[in-house]
């Protein structure tokens, strides 16, 4: 694989500042170049005050604040020379030809002669930049259209010229997906590439019919939101968030270099959205756009714009059939067939909207990729649709939406009218996936070995909560399906189950949005109303009998990603092995509705705290730092920050950036254990600080309380974890069982509490947690 052991970011800008941070990520140091400051004693004061704004920004591009002693600060005119130590060169500096034309030069200048140089653009022709360099370099020049954010946007568009080694494109590809984490979408030299070129028609095609059919804005996101696949921000919110200023500088791009394209109507701004912009309107980087969050009494409302008046007001209600049928719809391409299948307006928008993607889409895919996966690659891994274009062609069905189009006197696309004469769908999923190549063939659809996809593997065993499958290998995965994956019965009782089968080993994982919320709070709350504490207390058993993978008779390995949280989470902290992804949102969030982690979560936390103990005189320290994460219920925004704050183990975890290689690492891991693989035994001999140590935090939640930094039950909840931390009343040892137990009756107890009920109400009602 390419070897990328230094490199050099050219602009600090939004982008360039935030691509170094994610180098940072994964380890490899960058000299991040901008302008100099025209302050004589501090030349490199501009791209130092760039650096500490992309380093400000929620969330962080900086996985952990440390990785920013790798990007070295310095100025284009004084440091320029020292990019010769750098193995891959970005410009990254601002989307204007001139100044690149300029820059590229320079760049080549001092470039090692086995550098790779590529520039960030989002629709600059890559081969108009290339003629800028000297003909030694083109052969490892390309474009590397990252995302925004880098560190979370998956999509990395490349885009070479006739003059680009198609062997160092290659090496790259491997390199950003394996190192960088991204997933690689490879676009013609032609204006837009495929992001602007189609996701940017996509958008504006929607903005524009929406004015003309008279749908408001909250409307218009209604339909083209999660109805379509699509993400929450729809089309006028993804406005904003984009900026009304760049959404006119893209138009503007595609206008100017695409002079017979048609869809040149709707890549010009509507009168609404100029008036807007000119108003200083741009979106969520300036409070207000299509949207504007105001505080009305106090409390923080969102506002849409009416474009007829051009003023913000509240949010009107509104119901359309075809929505409210799909509500409940959970299979997308079921979701959009049946959408597109309805009568009322906002049916007949969804038709006329798609339609029109969909046969823009097939009409320039050859202008803008070599094949169908990359187009919908680009639009899921860019855009965050659940299905790219030629997916939904799939969905709706080729040869219906054919017969559509030709009633409507529409005209049918060249590639699909050739796709008809020898199939019928784009993709075809088969012993060897393949998809229809533009050439008029079938090919093999390529994936790395690395990407286990769960729903091509055989099932095993299924309940309504939780599936069963074959890795091969001996190796089996516990797959949840639930909203959310949350935890219930469903998925406890087949995880139980799963362990007491003869596989070399489990994973416990899925490809879903999330690994797992936590358990089921309906569930608790409706236990503790009844009263039923056996019924709970029987639960809370099953969960702690399900999460305590490490007595298992092999190997019992974690893939988590996003949501871990809760019980998610002491699925986590029990298993053999975690591999978990750069983007694990990980934590016990328990005390915020009232109660202690009782699925082994403490008992977890506080063995991690205690292991390589040098003295007996720092335990209260060790259980002081045990208690305070959990009483905190802080929640990593990350992989390493989970691995700092202890909740994945040093010795016992790895992270994967690329998201599609989860499962399959977690298998190779599961393999690799199962060669040598030992149950450990529940540890005897714990220290328990005792009645000492529960009068020191008593103490200290009472000087808390006093200071109003807590409530009245939060101090409750404190008490009954430091009573669980220190092992009673009893000090010497404890074991792990008992720490199991004492957990489990303390959740019992809190569960009780009436404040506890409120806060679990609370959270249920509004997602957001109650201080009572």
């Amino acid at each position: 694989m390419l070897s990328i052991k230094k490199a050099a970011v050219i602009g600090a800008g939004t982008m360039g500042a935030q691509i170094a941070a994610h180098l940072a990520n994964v380890g490899i140091p960058s000299l991040l170049l901008d302008i100099p400051s025209s302050d004589s004693k501090d030349r490199n004061q501009t791209t130092q005050t760039l650096w500490d704004r992309a380093r400000a920004l929620s969330p962080s591009p900086l996985y952990l604040p440390e990785s920013a002693k790798l990007v070295r600060i310095g100025n284009i005119e004084d440091d320029l020379p020292a990019i010769r130590d750098a193995d891959w060169i970005l410009e990254a500096v601002v989307e204007r030809f001139d100044v690149k034309q300029q820059l590229l030069p320079k760049i080549a200048t001092h470039a090692r002669p086995d550098a790779l140089i590529t520039t960030n653009t989002s629709g600059i022709g890559i081969g108009r930049l290339a003629a800028m360099l000297p003909a030694e370099c083109r052969t490892r020049f390309f474009g590397s259209h990252f995302f925004n954010p880098p560190r979370a946007m998956r999509l990395l568009e490349l885009i070479s010229t006739n003059e680009t080694d198609p062997l160092v494109l290659k090496e790259f590809s491997d390199f950003a997906e394996a190192v960088l984490g991204k997933g690689i979408a490879i676009a013609k030299d032609s204006p837009g590439f495929i992001s602007n070129r189609i996701g940017f028609f996509a958008i504006m095609h929607a903005v524009h019919l929406a004015l003309k059919e008279g749908f408001t804005v909250d409307e218009t996101d209604a339909i083209t939101g999660p109805a379509l696949g699509r993400p929450r921000s729809a089309t006028f919110r993804l406005c904003d968030v984009i900026g009304l200023d760049v959404m006119e500088h893209i138009g503007a791009n595609l206008l100017e270099n695409l002079p017979q394209d048609d869809g040149r109507p709707f890549f010009e701004q509507p009168k609404c959205m100029k008036e807007i912009r000119e108003r200083g309107w741009l979106g969520e980087k300036k409070g207000q756009g299509f949207y504007k969050r105001t505080r009305v009494e106090g409390k923080s409302e969102i506002l849409s714009l009416d474009c007829t008046t051009l003023e913000h007001r509240p949010r009107a209600k509104f119901e359309f059939e075809s929505l409210t049928k799909i509500a409940k719809v959970k299979d997308t391409a079921e979701r959009i067939r049946t959408l597109c299948a309805g009568n009322d307006r906002a049916a007949q928008f969804a038709w006329k909207h798609l339609s029109a993607v969909l046969c823009y889409s097939a009409d320039h895919l050859n202008e803008v990729a070599h094949d169908v996966v990359s187009v919908d690659r680009v639009q899921r891994w860019g855009f965050n649709w659940e299905l790219g274009p030629f997916q939904i062609w799939d969905a709706l069905g080729v040869k219906e939406t054919t017969a559509r189009l030709e009633k409507e006197g529409r005209r049918v696309p060249e590639i699909v009218q050739k796709l008809l004469k020898t199939g019928s769908s784009f993709y075809r999923e088969e012993a060897v996936p393949s998809y229809f190549h533009i050439s008029g063939d079938y090919r093999a659809l390529e994936s790395s070995p690395k990407a286990i996809h769960l729903s091509k593997c055989r099932e095993i065993q299924r309940n309504e909560g939780a599936s069963l499958l074959d890795l091969g290998d001996g190796i089996a995965c516990l797959e949840f399906h639930s909203k959310l994956n949350t935890l219930g019965p469903d998925q406890l009782g087949l995880l139980r189950d799963a362990k007491q089968q003869k596989f070399k080993g489990l994973v416990i994982g899925n490809q879903g949005s999330h690994y797992s919320a936590g358990a089921n709070l309906g569930l608790f709350l409706k236990q503790a109303q009844e009263k039923k504490w056996g019924e709970m207390d029987a639960f809370l058993k099953l969960f702690q009998e399900a999460t305590g993978s490490r007595t298992c008779a092999f190997p019992v390995v974690a893939a988590c990603h996003h949501y871990t949280l809760g019980g998610g989470c002491e699925t986590a902290l029990g298993a053999s092995w975690v591999v978990a992804a750069a983007e694990t949102f990980m934590g016990l969030p328990e005390a915020k509705v009232g109660v202690i982690p009782a699925a082994g979560g403490t008992k977890e936390v506080l063995l991690r705290h205690l292991c390589h103990m040098e003295s007996p005189d720092v335990l209260f320290d060790r259980v002081h730092r045990a208690w305070k994460l959990i009483f905190s219920a802080h929640v990593s925004t990350n992989g390493p920050e989970a691995r700092k704050l202890g909740y994945l183990h040093p010795d016992l975890s790895h992270i994967v950036l690329n998201d599609d290689w989860l499962i399959g690492e977690a298998k190779a891991k599961t393999l690799e254990l199962a060669g040598s693989y030992k149950p450990t035994p529940l540890i005897q001999d714990l220290p328990a600080l005792g009645s000492a140590g529960i009068a020191k935090f008593d103490e200290m939640l009472e000087a808390m309380r006093k200071s109003d930094a807590i409530t009245d039950h939060d101090v409750t909840i404190g008490k009954k974890l430091a009573y669980v931390l220190c092992g009673g009343e009893k000090a010497g040892t404890m074991s792990e069982q008992k720490v199991l137990d004492l957990e489990r009756e303390a959740f019992l107890s809190l569960c009780g509490d009436p404040k506890t009920v409120a806060r679990i109400q609370h959270m249920l009602d509004t997602g957001k947690p109650l201080r009572n």
